[in-house]
C-alpha cells in the first residue's frame, strides 16, 4: 500500500546544506497499523509529510496503492490524495464557521460526492465516535477531545485506504487521549485502512502492528509486535497517551 524507496530530503540553512531524512526504503502492507517514532528533529514529521505529498523529496520517491506521487504535476496530486488519503492532524484542523456535520461531509462534497449518500455516512461516522448529538455544533462548542473525534470521523468519510496521523492525542489530555486512541484503532479496524501514525509516545506505538524508529534521518528499527492484534482487541481507556 506504502513504498518508499531512496527517500532524501534535504534543505539549504545558510551556506550549509542540511540533511532531514538521509535515504529511506521500507514498505507498508495493506492493513497495517505502522507508528513512526523519533525524538523532535529525527524527521518523522518530514516523512509524513512526504508520504501525504505535501512536500517534495530531495530524490527518492513514495509510492500509494501503485502510484507513484512524489513528482505529479499538483492537480493530479490532489485527485489521488483526495481518494487515497485521510489526515488526522494534532491540531485538528476544523474549519471554525461549519458545524461538525459539515466539518465531516467536507471532503466528501470536495470530491464531488453525492450528497445525501455522504450525508449517511457522516451522520454515522458521527455517532460512531459518540457525537451523534453534536452534530449541529460548531467547534467551539466543542471540547478538544470532541474537535478530534470529528476529526476521526473526517479523516474516515470517503473510506481512504491509507489514514496518516500526526500525534493525534498530543494536545489532549490522558483520558480523552485514550478515548481518541480506542476510537482511531476501532474506526481503523472496522474500515480496514492502512494506517500510519507519528508519534514520540511508545505507550502510543504499543497498540502499533509496526514500529519504526528514526533517528537523525535514518531507521534505526523497524520492528514487528507479535501481539499487537490482542492489544489493539483490548479497551485502552485509561491509558496514558501523553508524556
Amino acid at each position: 500500500m506504502i513504498e518508499v524507496e531512496g527517500l532524501r530530503k534535504s534543505i539549504r540553512n545558510g551556506a550549509r546544506t542540511v540533511d532531514i531524512l538521509k535515504g529511506l526504503d521500507f514498505t507498508i502492507p495493506q492493513g497495517q497499523f505502522a507508528a513512526i517514532m523519533g525524538a523532535s528533529g529525527s524527521g518523522k514529521s518530514t516523512l509524513l509529510g512526504l508520504l501525504a505529498g505535501l512536500d517534495t523529496p530531495s530524490s527518492g520517491d513514495v509510492r500509494l496503492n501503485g502510484v507513484a506521487i512524489s513528482y505529479l504535476p499538483e492537480d493530479r496530486l490532489a485527485q489521488v490524495r483526495g481518494k487515497t488519503i485521510g489526515f488526522v492532524f494534532q491540531s485538528y484542523q476544523l474549519i471554525p464557521t461549519l458545524t461538525a456535520l459539515e466539518n465531516v461531509l467536507l471532503p466528501y462534497e470536495l470530491n464531488a460526492g453525492d450528497t445525501q449518500d455522504g450525508l449517511a455516512r457522516a451522520r454515522e461516522l458521527l455517532a460512531s465516535v459518540g457525537l451523534g448529538d453534536r452534530v449541529g455544533h460548531y467547534p467551539v462548542q466543542l471540547s478538544g477531545g470532541e474537535q478530534q473525534r470529528v476529526a476521526l470521523a473526517r479523516a474516515f468519510i470517503l473510506r481512504p485506504p491509507i489514514v496518516l496521523a500526526d500525534e493525534p492525542t498530543g494536545n489532549l489530555d490522558s483520558t480523552n487521549g485514550a478515548h481518541v486512541l480506542e476510537l482511531l484503532l476501532n474506526l481503523n479496524k472496522k474500515e480496514g485502512t492502512t494506517l500510519v501514525l507519528v508519534t514520540h509516545d511508545p505507550v502510543l506505538a504499543a497498540y502499533a502492528d509496526r514500529r519504526i524508529t528514526l533517528r537523525d534521518g535514518l531507521i534505526v528499527s523497524d520492528e514487528m509486535s507479535g501481539d499487537a492484534e490482542d492489544r489493539q482487541g483490548s479497551s485502552v481507556q485509561g491509558s496514558a497517551v501523553m508524556e
